[in-house]
C-alpha cells in the first residue's frame, strides 16, 4: 500500500479539512449570500408577477363585465330606437292614409257638387229647348203667335210634362 491517496496522513487530513472550511467560508461569504439574495429576489419577482397577473385578470374580468353592460345597454337603446322608428313609421303611414282618405272624400264631394251643377245646367238647357220646341210646335199648329199669357200657360203645361218624364 504505497499509494499516497489511500494512506491516512493526519497532516493531509487536517489540511483537507482546513481547505474545505476555508472554501466553505469563501463560498458562504462571496457566493452563497449573493446566490441566496438572487434567489430571494427572483422569488419576490415571481410572487409580485403572480400578484400583478391576478390583479390584471381581476381588472380584465371587471372590464369585460363593464364592456358587456355597455354592449347590452347599446343593444337595448338600439332596440328602443328601432321600436320608436317603427312606431313613428306606422303613425306616419296611418296619418298619410287618413289624409288620403279625407282628400278622396273631399274630391268625391266636390265631384258630386260639380256633377249636380252640370246636371242642373243640362236640365235647364233641356227645359229651354223644350220650351222653344213647344213654342215652335204650338206656333206651327196655330199658325200664329200667341199672346204672352197663352205662351206662359203653354210653357207651364210643357214643363209639367217634362217633370213627369224626369221622375
Amino acid at each position: 500500500m504505497n499509494n499516497p491517496l489511500v494512506q491516512l496522513d493526519p497532516g493531509l487530513f487536517i489540511w483537507t479539512i482546513l481547505t474545505f472550511l476555508l472554501l466553505l467560508f469563501v463560498l458562504a461569504k462571496f457566493a452563497w449570500q449573493p446566490l441566496l439574495k438572487m434567489l430571494k429576489d427572483r422569488e419576490e419577482l415571481i410572487r409580485s408577477s403572480l400578484e400583478d397577473a391576478e390583479k390584471a385578470q381581476t381588472e380584465l374580468a371587471k372590464l369585460n363585465a363593464e364592456g358587456e353592460k355597455i354592449i347590452n345597454k347599446a343593444r337595448a337603446e338600439a332596440q328602443e330606437i328601432l321600436t320608436q322608428g317603427k312606431a313613428a313609421a306606422a303613425k306616419m303611414k296611418e296619418e298619410t292614409l287618413n289624409d288620403a282618405k279625407e282628400k278622396a272624400k273631399s274630391i268625391a264631394v266636390e265631384a258630386e257638387k260639380q256633377i249636380q251643377i252640370e246636371k242642373e245646367k243640362a236640365i235647364a238647357e233641356i227645359k229651354g229647348e223644350v220650351v222653344n220646341l213647344s213654342l215652335s210646335v204650338a206656333e206651327k199648329l196655330i199658325k200664329k203667335n200667341l199672346s204672352a199669357e197663352d205662351n206662359k200657360a203653354l210653357i207651364d203645361e210643357s214643363l209639367s210634362h217634362v217633370k213627369e218624364y224626369e221622375a
